[in-house]
């Protein structure tokens, strides 16, 4: 995927963001964020229309969001009616909100499941999280699910870096 384009949010005029579009963020900013958080928080809409948050541990990895999610919970059942998924980083002061669509993932071949497992266990091992190469592989493979941003807002120094970011 190449870099979304950035630009600056419209707010409201007392939100004091500055209109040039010097100063926004990169991606490479917000995508290090990304890699780095160990808690994300995933919204969904129930199928009545109703909002469902609930925090997730998961890995950024090839331009989309992974994690672990059993067809059962009320997010994934969510999901498999509406794929409109939002999800936010911890902080609020350093914010990162991505909107998109989600999906389980079909089962990944050995190379990229030997990144995922690497990366879920260098971010949870300590907790006792530690999922196998092959654990999203194979025909009894699920769970995974990918979550693909069209549109991102992000700020580490609100307003002045607010920012944009629109996937194309």
């Amino acid at each position: 995927m190449t870099d979304p384009t950035a630009d600056r949010p419209v707010m409201p005029d007392g939100y004091g963001v500055p209109e040039p579009v010097d100063g926004v963020l990169s991606w490479e900013q917000v995508e290090l964020a990304l890699v780095e958080s160990l808690h994300y928080w995933v919204a969904t809409s129930r199928p009545d229309g109703r909002p469902h948050v609930v925090p997730r541990w998961g890995v950024w990895a090839r331009d989309a969001f992974w994690y672990d999610g059993s067809p059962e919970t009320v997010h994934v059942r969510n999901l498999l009616v509406k794929p409109e998924m939002v999800l936010h980083l911890e902080s609020g002061e350093q914010a990162v909100v991505l909107e998109g669509s989600a999906s389980q993932s079909v089962p990944v071949g050995p190379e990229f499941g030997r990144v995922l497992s690497e990366n879920f266990k260098l971010k949870y091992g300590s907790r006792g999280y530690e999922p196998g190469p092959d654990a999203w592989s194979g025909p009894e493979a699920g769970g995974l699910v990918v979550f693909r941003p069209r549109k991102a807002l992000a700020w580490f120094d609100f307003p002045n870096d607010v920012t944009r970011f629109r996937f194309g």
